[in-house]
């Protein structure tokens, strides 16, 4: 497994930072390493999570303005966990190994999905079907649909979308708010423990929010640098990888991950607000790209802020270390709008970075094509910026 290490990371979405796999630079403190990724079960070695789905907001539970502010109540868990197992799915992957002495052989591997539409469209984790040479989705009801394709890949995050071909009438979970989720909130997650458990369920509350790691798999082959992470106590065991965290609501808040290999009570999602703009797409015309504005950031922190001697104490401080660099990727959306080095992002059409989630994250839930209004301090005075988003390139 994956020893643990403090070391730096950004925040931006377009990574290129020397501890991440896109780059090189050397931004945002590691909240935490030794995670493990949790792609494959062939060995049940693997420590993600899994999702769930959700339906809508629950006529028994005590819920407010949003599911974030709902309570579970006696009962109601089971209740959540019935409606909700139609949308879980198991997803079975073959994948292509060579041994320790150069000979090639097939192994398999599981993990969770949920259902996001009527017409067959799962959201996982990239890393559950990363080098899969087949893929199947198995139902809660135990209808097995073979030859799933890939839909889109998140090159920016830990995140796909599979397609169930020819396909009506399944039942879509319900996504929420991660931007209003609090820490204390009940939540529950399900998914395929161990590759061999469908829809085991487990619950526990919202530990953190806005956590940045170094997640791992167990032979350390493969890594995966995140940010902006819900933190759980939920138990996360192997096999869940891909499947939603649930607020008490029955929505989900968040795409299941990452656990520590070093700590107990420890499991990490991806906000549910970084999937919702590439599924838009892919519901408007069947393909889509992630959204990004092109800058390299550092989370401002109050720590960073008395560093750095800024204004503010959250937002996105545009910043590159070394004279020769720009943290304003050139001919990117982020340039053509005029955004500037050191520049401080604080909201993304009004909503504020840093409770409600990074720059990153509130920057997923919109498509290619998509004007965002960033409010902008330069100088001491806050200005407001129009960009025009466009698709992710690794060019």
């Amino acid at each position: 497994m994956a020893k643990k290490e403090e070391s730096k990371q950004c925040k931006c979405e377009n990574c290129k930072c020397k501890n991440c796999k896109h780059g090189g630079g050397n931004k945002t403190a590691v909240i935490l390493a030794s995670v493990a990724l949790a792609a494959a079960i062939t060995s049940s070695v693997f420590s993600v999570l899994s999702f769930q789905k959700s339906m809508q907001p629950l006529t028994f539970l005590n819920s407010g303005a949003d599911g974030n502010s709902a309570n579970f109540v006696e009962g109601s868990i089971a209740d959540v966990v019935d409606k909700l197992s139609p949308s879980v799915v198991s997803i079975l992957t073959s994948v292509k190994s060579v041994s320790y002495f150069g000979q090639s052989y097939s192994s398999s591997a599981a993990g969770t999905g949920i259902i996001v539409t009527e017409d067959g469209y799962i959201l996982t984790n990239k890393h559950v079907i990363e080098g899969a040479t087949s893929i199947s989705v198995v139902l809660d009801d135990g209808t097995t649909f073979k030859d799933v394709e890939v839909a889109a890949v998140d090159s920016l995050n830990d995140i796909a979308f599979l397609k169930i071909k020819d396909v009506s009438g399944l039942t879509p979970a319900t996504l929420g708010d991660s931007k209003t989720i609090t820490v204390g909130q009940q939540v529950v997650a399900i998914g395929n423990a161990l590759g061999e458990y469908q829809n085991s369920v487990t619950s526990g509350v919202v530990s953190g929010t806005g956590r940045s790691l170094t997640a791992t798999d167990s032979t350390g082959s493969m890594s995966e640098n995140l940010t902006d992470m819900i933190q759980t106590d939920a138990a996360i065991n192997s096999g869940n990888s891909g499947g939603p965290l649930i607020n008490a609501a029955g929505q989900v808040i968040g795409v299941n991950t990452a656990t520590s290999s070093s700590a107990e009570n420890m499991g990490f999602a991806i906000p549910i607000a970084a999937a919702k703009g590439m599924l838009s797409q892919l519901k408007e015309k069947g393909t889509a790209e992630r959204a990004y504005l092109g800058v390299y950031t550092l989370e401002v922190t109050p720590l960073s802020a008395k560093t750095y001697n800024l204004p503010v104490t959250a937002g996105a401080y545009l910043y590159a270390s070394g004279a020769n660099y720009s943290a304003i990727k050139k001919d990117s959306p982020a340039a053509k709008a005029g955004l500037k080095d050191k520049d401080i992002i604080t909201a993304v059409n009004g909503v504020k970075i840093g409770t409600a989630g990074s720059l990153s994250t509130l920057i997923g839930e919109y498509k290619p094509g998509d004007t965002v209004q960033l409010t902008v301090v330069r100088d001491g005075n806050e200005i407001g910026v129009n960009v025009t988003l466009e698709g992710y390139s690794e060019k």
